[in-house]
């Protein structure tokens, strides 16, 4: 899902090439904002209307799964529907990492009248992933566990990522001098600023020494954190 709000060019392209392979409603939505969160239900209606149905009459419900790639936000899209509609709470377990939902869950209800059912189900990714960068890519969103990939290598290529579209808010965030192109002094800078140092032993000429370094692990995660919060500016990857 994509935050309200966009008003670049790159959602009309995206619309457009999911039109031509055959989706014909695209709505966008954080599951913060009610307003488009209000507009799914009436698409479903309509779009379930418009097509013939097995048995409407004596099962007049519909039940819908909702699939998608890991962390894109699912069981937060249910929880949003169930709130807008029946004024109820989760029913969905959500989370900052993939891998949250386990197996596909009952049938969970999102509006009275109609009578509709979502199926929240686990992420799904294609089984070969195509090339390293399009895996960067999915490791930067959040689809792929970071530790599968490492910290800091998502947090270079997210620097790279921003160098390459002039997106230096990073900067203000850390207040820095200004861009850094090595991520090493940039996760450097970031460990200071934050605190976030630790206690390693030292091997020297007299013996062990316990001396305080940058936490770069700590660093990355906050960067990459930061990132997928929007505090970095708004980047599409594709």
């Amino acid at each position: 899902m994509s935050r309200t709000g966009f008003q670049d060019i790159w959602p009309r392209r995206i619309v457009s090439q999911l039109e031509k392979q055959g989706v014909g409603k695209v709505i966008y939505t954080d599951c913060v904002r009610e307003e488009n969160v209000k507009q799914i239900v009436p698409a479903i209606i309509e779009r379930v209307g418009s097509n013939p149905r097995f048995n409407r009459e004596e099962s007049p419900e519909i039940s819908i799964m909702v699939t998608g790639i890991p962390n894109v936000g699912k069981s937060s899209l249910i929880n949003a529907l169930r709130r807008t509609h029946l004024k109820k709470g989760k029913a969905s377990r959500v989370g900052g990492e993939p891998g949250i939902t386990r197996s596909v869950l009952c049938k969970i209800q999102v509006s009275e009248n109609p009578l509709i059912y979502l199926l929240d189900t686990p992420g799904v990714l294609s089984p070969r992933i195509e090339s390293v960068e399009t895996g960067m890519k999915l490791a930067l969103c959040g689809t792929i566990l970071d530790h599968l990939v490492g910290e800091d290598i998502i947090a270079d290529y997210l620097l790279y990522t921003l160098n390459q579209h002039q997106q230096h808010r990073y900067v203000e965030q850390y207040e820095l001098e200004g861009p850094c192109s090595n991520i090493e002094t940039l996760l450097k800078k970031i460990a200071l600023k934050l605190g976030k140092t630790q206690r390693v032993k030292a091997i020297t000429g007299v013996g062990n020494v316990n001396i305080t370094v940058p936490n770069y692990s700590a660093a990355a995660y906050d960067f990459i954190r930061c990132f997928r919060k929007g505090d970095l500016g708004r980047v599409t990857l594709d």
